[in-house]
């Protein structure tokens, strides 16, 4: 068994204009011959999605962002509570998206909305054990079958970011300069720079406000 144990309860989530803050990231990893010159990078890369009880979809490992840690240590902390993963966290987000939780889909109110900033991460190490092994599946996939089982739109958008700062990279013939990759957030219109800060958002084009509700209620902020 672990000795990582995972957090549990909200007494220090953070929160913000009613949304409670989200941290999460893409795990992801680039096959051996992707050296190669001639190789296609989006063909070489498999990205890491877990599985939850009685649901067929998947998801990213993400969580509650809380106050007594920043931002990409409540990232890589969620990776490794519910993927069993470490490694080489990007600096800046792929951006900002705005979702529902859950147990709150049918609701038009501010409560239950959540701000997600989701993050690329390089794994550099799987654990035989860790603290959400009971309740979560891992399972590498290329990006077209990752496109095809996400649970939410809002990650397939995230995954698209993803997809497009990988390809932007100089550097993806290198592997040794992976970990110096910087991800570069995408827009259709315009050029977007992600920030830490929760009160200086970027939400990246077709980003979702609340929209994962079945209901026809949208919120902006």
């Amino acid at each position: 068994m672990s000795a990582l144990l995972a957090r549990t309860g909200r007494h220090r989530q953070r929160y913000v204009d009613q949304f409670r803050l989200v941290a999460g990231c893409i795990p992801f990893k680039l096959e051996k011959n992707v050296e190669d010159q001639g190789c296609n990078v989006e063909d070489r890369v498999l990205v890491l999605m877990i599985s939850t009880p009685k649901r067929d979809d998947l998801v990213f490992p993400k969580g509650g962002w809380e106050n007594d840690e920043t931002l990409d240590e409540a990232a890589c902390r969620e990776a490794i509570e519910e993927a069993g993963v470490k490694g080489i966290l990007d600096e800046n987000p792929l951006g900002v998206w705005e979702f529902r939780s859950k147990s709150s889909q049918n609701s038009c109110s501010l409560a239950g909305g959540c701000r997600g900033y989701m993050f690329a991460l390089q794994v550099t190490e799987e654990l035989d054990h860790w603290p959400g092994q009971a309740s979560y599946n891992r399972k590498w996939l290329t990006l077209h079958e990752a496109f095809e089982h996400c649970r939410y739109d809002w990650m397939r958008d995230a995954l698209k970011h993803f997809l497009t700062s990988l390809l932007r990279s100089k550097d993806l013939g290198r592997r040794a300069d992976l970990a110096k990759i910087h991800m570069i957030p995408v827009s259709d219109n315009e050029e977007e720079s992600a920030m830490m800060s929760p009160n200086n958002l970027v939400r990246p084009s077709g980003v979702q406000h609340l929209e994962e509700s079945s209901s026809n209620c949208v919120v902006q902020v």
